[in-house]
C-alpha cells in the first residue's frame, strides 16, 4: 500500500528496500517516499548507502528485496530505460565524440523524436541552462561547469517527472558549484519534477532541499525539513554530521532548587530549556554557536568555561580560534581580533547545545565501501 506525502500520492516510493554488492549488504529495509515536485537531498558520509539507494531506484543496481514504485507503478524488475526517469552522474558521462547537440538530444533520438524537433527542444534546454550558441561545440572543448550543464540538459530534454542527481557538483570549483546549486533548484521549481539529490555536502543539501534524509550504515536515521534536522538532530551521529563537532562531557542533575551541571568537579546552576537527559551526557555544539566572553561572565542560560586562546586564523568575515579548556581543545568563531595566549571564557548558550546520554554516543567509524 502506498503512503501519502504531504497529502499527495508519491512520485517515488521504496518500501523495505534492500540492496548490496556480492555478499556485502549495503541497504537494510529502507523506506522512503518523495512527493511530486518535491526536492529531497540524501545526505551522508562515504559508504552510508546513499548512492546505492539512488542507483537501485534508477535500475542500475538490482534490489535484493522490497518494493520500488514510481507514480504507483511497480518498477523493481524494469530496466533503467523503462522507468521513466532521468539521472545526472557525478562524472558527467557525456559522449566525448559528440557535440553538445548530440549529447543533449541523445535520449530524444532513442525515443524516436524527429531531427527538427530534437533541435528545437535542445535549443530550448540550452537557453534554460545559459548555453545558447553552443549546440555545435564539442563537449571536450567545454569547461567543467558547462559540461555539467550539458549533462543536466540531457536529462531535462526528455522532460522527466523524476530526476536523480548523484553528487553532480562535487567535481566543480566552489564558485561554479554555488552557481549551479541555484540553477538546478530554480529549474526544479520551474519544471516541477520530483528530485532526489545525493550529496555528502551539508551546505549543499541545506540550501537546495525541501527535505533532508540522513543515512548511516545503510539505513535512514533522520529526515525532515533542513532546519529541523539542523536544529534538532536525533542522535549524536547526526549532531556531529550536521556540524556540531565540539563536544564536552557533563553531568546533569535535577534538584529541588533547579537544574545543575557538573563539569570537572564544579557545579553550575542553569535554567535548562525543556526536558533533556539526566546523568552523564555528552554535549555537542557548533563553533558558531559558542561565544568568547570575559572569563568572569556568568548567566543562567549559558555555560561559561574558563579557557585560553591557542591559535587564530582569519578565513574571511570572522576569526576562527582554537581554545584550550583544561585538556580539551575547541574551535570557535568570533568577529573580534584577539591575541593568542589570552585568558578567555567559552560561553555555550544552552539552547544551542545538543545533549545525548553517553551510551548513545558513538566512536568515529570508517566504511569499507567508499562508492556506496
Amino acid at each position: 500500500m502506498s503512503v501519502m506525502v504531504n497529502g499527495r500520492a508519491p512520485a517515488i516510493e521504496v518500501q523495505r528496500l534492500s540492496a548490496g554488492y556480492g555478499g556485502n549488504a549495503v541497504l537494510h529495509d529502507v523506506d522512503l517516499a518523495v512527493a511530486p515536485g518535491e526536492f529531497v537531498a540524501i545526505l551522508g558520509s562515504s559508504g552510508c548507502g546513499k548512492t546505492t539507494l539512488l542507483r537501485t531506484i534508477a535500475g542500475f543496481q538490482t534490489a535484493l528485496g522490497g518494493a520500488i514504485r514510481l507514480f504507483g507503478a511497480d518498477v523493481a524488475e524494469a530496466p533503467p530505460e523503462k522507468r521513466g526517469l532521468a539521472m545526472v552522474f557525478q562524472s558527467y558521462a557525456l559522449w566525448p565524440h559528440m557535440t553538445v547537440l548530440g549529447n543533449i538530444g541523445y535520449g530524444l533520438k532513442l525515443r524516436g523524436v524527429g531531427r527538427e524537433e530534437i533541435r528545437r527542444r535542445v535549443e530550448a534546454v540550452l537557453a534554460m541552462l545559459n548555453l545558447s550558441g553552443l549546440a555545435e561545440r564539442k563537449v571536450t572543448d567545454l569547461s567543467g561547469g558547462q559540461r555539467q550543464r550539458v549533462a543536466l540538459g540531457r536529462a531535462l530534454a526528455v522532460e522527466p517527472k523524476i530526476l536523480l542527481l548523484d553528487e553532480p557538483l562535487s567535481n566543480l570549483d566552489a564558485k561554479v558549484r554555488l552557481q549551479l546549486r541555484g540553477e538546478i533548484k530554480a529549474l526544479q521549481r520551474k519544471l516541477g519534477f520530483a528530485a532526489i539529490h545525493v550529496t555528502h555536502d551539508r551546505e549543499e543539501a541545506m540550501t537546495m532541499a525541501d527535505r533532508i534524509v540522513v543515512m548511516d550504515q545503510g539505513r535512514i536515521v533522520q529526515q525532515g525539513r533542513p532546519e529541523e534536522v539542523y536544529d534538532r538532530p536525533a542522535s549524536a551521529f547526526i549532531a556531529s554530521f550536521m556540524g556540531a563537532d565540539n563536544t564536552i562531557d557533563l553531568e546533569i542533575a535535577h534538584t529541588a532548587g533547579g537544574t545543575e551541571l557538573r563539569i570537572d568537579g564544579a557545579t553550575v546552576p542553569v535554567a535548562w530549556p525543556g526536558h533533556g537527559p539526566t546523568g552523564r551526557v555528552r554535549a555537542y555544539f557548533r563553533d558558531d554557536a559558542a561565544r568568547l566572553v570575559t572569563a568572569a561572565s556568568s548567566s543562567p542560560d549559558m555555560i561559561v568555561l574558563p579557557g585560553r586562546i591557542t591559535s587564530r586564523a582569519y578565513p574571511g568575515g570572522h576569526y576562527r580560534y582554537g581554545l584550550a579548556v583544561g585538556a580539551r581543545q575547541f574551535s570557535v568563531k568570533d568577529p573580534a581580533f584577539r591575541e593568542t595566549d589570552t585568558a578567555i571564557g567559552l560561553a555555550l548558550p544552552l539552547k544551542d547545545i545538543h545533549l545525548f546520554a553517553l551510551d548513545e554516543t558513538e566512536p568515529e567509524r570508517t566504511s569499507p565501501c567508499e562508492s556506496c
